[in-house]
């Protein structure tokens, strides 16, 4: 029987942004479904112990700024350490998916990493309507998504922390097996990936 993943993420998270589309290609690979499940970060952070980046100690930026650079090496992506919007407002952006994954009919894992892409690698603004639905079109979907379904959208948002923090969920991005096992982070897929094959 096909697993089952939920994907939980932030549309601001660098770590998601450099997942590229390896869960995408994991799930294919064993026949899984994903579900994607944005939600804010920081009210995760702030519900299970964690800080925001601002709030940080400076020897842990410190070493963020030595391993974000390291890890988008290893995956070959574009990437801007310092872009130019962020943090921005990830909740629209969250809302689209999320209106997205209602309608169906496009590819979801390439709107998010388009969405990512859009503020790692091309200095855009996720906020905005126009980088916004210009994601949604290259992705296969109606522009006109992140128009829609807002409410709809806000509540899905919200009941996706809920369900992070019943399901011990603490950052992002973070992938939870309906095994019963969690994965924390991209540079733990190869585990996830080991884990659907069997053999962890």
């Amino acid at each position: 029987m096909a697993h089952h993943i939920d994907y939980y993420l932030s549309t601001l998270s660098p770590y998601a942004y450099l997942a590229g589309n390896r869960l995408e290609q994991i799930a294919a690979k064993y026949g899984a479904g994903v579900t994607y499940k944005p939600l804010d970060v920081l009210q995760l952070f702030a519900r299970t112990g964690g800080q925001a980046p601002k709030d940080r100690h400076p020897s842990r930026m410190a070493y963020r700024a030595q391993e974000l650079p390291r890890q988008a090496k290893k995956t070959g992506l574009p990437f801007n350490f310092q872009p130019a919007h962020w943090p921005t407002n990830a909740a629209p952006s969250s809302y689209a998916v999320i209106a997205a994954q209602n309608a169906g009919g496009g590819d979801l894992g390439g709107l998010v990493q388009a969405i990512l892409r859009a503020c790692w690698a091309e200095d855009r603004d996720i906020a905005e309507d126009d980088v916004i639905k210009d994601c949604l079109e290259q992705s296969g979907f109606d522009p006109k998504l992140a128009d829609s379904g807002l409410l709809s959208g806000a509540e899905t948002y919200a009941a996706n922390l809920e369900q992070a923090v019943a399901a011990n969920v603490f950052g992002v991005p973070f992938y939870v097996v309906d095994s019963g096992q969690s994965f924390w982070g991209q540079d733990r897929l190869d585990d996830l990936d080991q884990h659907l094959a069997g053999h962890l």
